[in-house]
């Protein structure tokens, strides 16, 4: 099991703290989740928002000041009159409250952050839209969690200190992560079950939160991955959990920021698909491979796939790399073809879907967000 990034396990929760007569500032779920990843360790070794070293580090060289990569900014942004040295209580309607000690305010670019992050500055890419509407200045310091927010998947939620006792109870050495934000089609499983060839168990981590418009429901994708765990894995190779966290669509940044949060979790490989966190046009297919090579000290190990699909005449589902057979021969994964199935109340064939699989979502009146 590796080390956590950075070297240790970063846990800062005291529930014993008195917030009477400390400011408050109110803080949306996105903000409230990277709260509580600060502080369970998910986002180790950070201790809180970023102060103007590690942030200017992290746009320019991807690694923060003391040179531990990381890719992404964690930053808090503020209007108004706060100042260094200040302490404020941040709350969450969801219940998330954590006690922030302000330890440097700073300006900042936001077509420059929006530039290095994402690659583009316009402003129909959601990320950068996000850093656009954000406020005037980034304040950094430590956060103490005082209370947790409410979790309506909690069987699902597995902090990074129960998984790697998990994984040490399993026996499990290597620990193949698998990201998903959707139900799995036979791509999805053929992928999974190829990297479980090498390592001793996966641990799928789905990513729950907000959604567009069109997307499968939070809990249409766990039922139905519970469905496929069941009839398809060992049981003693699979564990589910849930990561809380909002995605950011910042493609190659992104995967490496992924890999990251992995690893925390105790994960010693992650698989990276194609466009990995991408949004649109604005990443070539696999820059989200290549980016991990300016990381040769990340500690997790990338495990890449190209294209896969369903090849008539190998009789399975097989890839680029392993296929010799003309494309008249191969069905691609189209999850707006296999959508379009489901709406129309038609189980996908089975070198799509799973039939169990299709059946826990044909069972919801609505799967999708509306």
């Amino acid at each position: 099991m590796p080390a956590p990034h950075g070297g240790k396990l970063v846990y800062r929760v005291d529930k014993s703290i008195d917030t009477s007569g400390i400011p408050e500032i109110k803080i949306d779920e996105d903000m409230a989740k990277d709260v509580e990843n600060i502080a369970y360790g998910v986002l180790s070794p950070l201790q809180g928002f970023m102060c103007r070293n590690d942030f200017e580090n992290v746009l320019e060289h991807m690694r923060l000041e003391n040179d531990v990569p990381w890719t992404i900014p964690i930053v808090f942004d503020i209007e108004g009159d706060l100042k260094e040295g200040d302490e404020v209580i941040l709350s969450a309607e969801g219940g998330t409250k954590a006690l922030f000690h302000i330890e440097d305010i700073y300006d900042y670019d936001k077509k420059a952050y929006a530039e290095k992050v994402f690659r583009t500055t316009d402003a129909a890419h959601p990320g950068v839209k996000k850093v656009m509407e954000m406020k005037p200045k980034l304040a950094g310091g430590k956060i103490t969690l005082i209370q947790e927010g409410d979790e309506r998947f909690k069987k699902y939620y597995l902090k990074p200190h129960e998984t790697r006792i998990l994984f040490r109870e399993k026996g499990w050495r290597e620990v193949v992560a698998f990201q998903t934000r959707n139900v799995p089609h036979m791509g999805h499983e053929y992928v999974q079950k190829t990297a479980l060839t090498f390592v001793d168990g996966i641990f799928i981590n789905p990513i729950i939160g907000k959604k567009k418009k069109g997307d499968f429901r939070d809990e249409v994708i766990l039922k139905s991955y519970e469905a496929l765990i069941e009839n398809y894995y060992l049981k003693e190779r699979a564990v589910m959990a849930i990561l809380r966290t909002m995605m950011r669509y910042a493609g190659p940044r992104e995967a490496i920021f992924h890999a990251i949060m992995r690893k925390n979790f105790g994960c010693t490989h992650f698989i990276v698909g194609r466009d990995h966190a991408g949004v649109g046009n604005y990443y070539g297919p696999y820059d989200a491979h290549e980016i991990f090579n300016e990381f040769p000290d990340l500690g997790i190990t990338p495990i890449f796939f190209r294209s896969f699909f369903y090849c008539k005449k190998c009789g399975g589902v097989v890839n680029e790399k392993i296929c010799p057979h003309d494309k008249e021969y191969h069905v691609y994964y189209s999850g707006t073809a296999i959508r379009k199935m489901l709406i129309n109340g038609e189980i996908p064939p089975e070198n799509m879907m799973r039939k169990e699989v299709a059946e826990i979502i044909m069972s919801y009146e609505n799967p999708f967000v509306d």
